[in-house]
This record gives structure tokens, C-alpha cells and sequence, in this order.
């Protein structure tokens, strides 16, 4: 038995777990304060690449593309199919099996990107109705409003998402220092702008 099998079954492992960033686009980006963007910004690309370091899986959405424009470039997805949606939710654009099927080995989501309270909140509420654990980084999420991401982060508290935050799943997925990988993350919250 590994060690890791005698940890907490709340914590993220990069080997069950997968990073999703909704709707960061071109069109809507602007749209938030001027205070809050380069956060939220900052925060998706480092869960980004963190999880290509760690070899967590990255999916993406957008939400009609044609009007509100493509996924920003900043955040390097070029190299992963992107579906557009017209519904708020991701789920019915993800086409993911069920979090427990012989096909599913990461049950537990990550979830980052834009509004808090809209397309954030409906996906990460059907994805905990299809029996995933989803994972909220509150400093990877936003809405134009404050009271907005206020009110949704206490909703999505209450219906089961477990609250977190960037460096929080980073070092979760790290797991121990002294490795290789542990380097690079700490050499890139180093870089990282000064703490919010």
C-alpha cells in the first residue's frame, strides 16, 4: 500500500484529478474590474501550468464563441479542442462519462474561470449532481460584481464544493518538496506577481 493511500480523501491527487477553465474569453474579460483581472488571470495560467507539469488533464469551454470571442491566448490552450456552448453550464459540452465509469479515473474537478455566478455555478452544480468531487480555487474565479462571487461561492459552498485556492491545488498535486517538480513550482510563485 502506498503512502499516499493512508492520506486524506479530500485532498487533491494529480492521478484522480482534472483542471477546468470556463469561459475565459476575449470579449468578456474586459468587462471586469480593472483590480480583479489580473488576478483571476494570473491564477488560471498558473493552475494551467502546474497541471501540464504535474500531468493533470485540461479541458476548457466557451461560451458562444462567435459573439463573445475565443479563449485568451495568455493562458497557452492552443493545443486542446475547446467546445463552444450556448448552455451557461459546461457539463452537456464536456461529454464526460460519469465520474465512476470503467472509462473515468478523475473524479475530482477543478474548476476555474468566468462568472462566479453564472457559468461557473450551473457547471460546477451539474457536475456535483453527476457525482464528481469539485474543487473551487476562489482566487481562479470571479464575477463582475463582488456581490456576485460572494453570494455564489457561499451557494456552491453550501451545495457540496469544497473551497480552496490556486496555491492550495498546486501544492496538493506537488505532494512533497525536494523534487524536481516541487523546483519549478516553487521557481513560478516566485515569479507570480505580488500576493493579493
Amino acid at each position: 500500500m502506498s503512502v499516499s493511500s493512508f492520506r486524506s480523501d479530500d485532498l487533491i491527487h494529480r492521478q484522480d484529478s482534472q483542471l477546468l477553465i470556463v469561459d475565459m474569453q476575449e470579449k468578456l474579460l474586459p468587462a471586469f474590474p480593472e483590480k480583479v483581472r489580473p488576478q483571476l488571470i494570473t491564477n488560471c495560467q498558473l493552475l494551467i501550468e502546474m497541471a501540464k507539469l504535474f500531468e493533470v488533464p485540461i479541458s476548457a469551454t466557451e461560451q458562444y464563441p462567435q459573439g463573445l470571442g475565443r479563449t485568451i491566448p495568455e493562458l497557452g490552450l492552443d493545443d486542446i479542442e475547446i467546445p463552444a456552448k450556448t448552455d451557461f453550464s459546461s457539463w452537456p459540452a464536456l461529454n464526460w462519462p460519469a465520474p465512476y465509469d470503467e472509462e473515468s479515473t478523475r473524479p475530482r474537478i477543478i474548476v476555474a474561470g468566468i462568472e462566479s455566478h453564472v457559468c461557473v455555478m450551473q457547471t460546477v452544480l451539474d457536475l456535483i449532481a453527476q457525482g464528481y468531487k469539485v474543487y473551487i480555487p476562489v482566487d481562479a474565479v470571479a464575477s463582475r460584481f463582488k456581490l456576485d462571487w460572494k453570494i455564489a461561492i457561499e451557494r456552491l459552498a453550501l451545495s457540496g464544493a469544497i473551497l480552496t485556492t490556486t496555491e492550495s491545488v498546486l501544492f496538493e498535486w506537488c505532494e512533497r518538496a525536494g523534487t524536481p517538480e516541487f523546483k519549478q513550482l516553487s521557481q513560478r510563485l516566485k515569479a507570480k506577481t505580488k500576493p493579493e
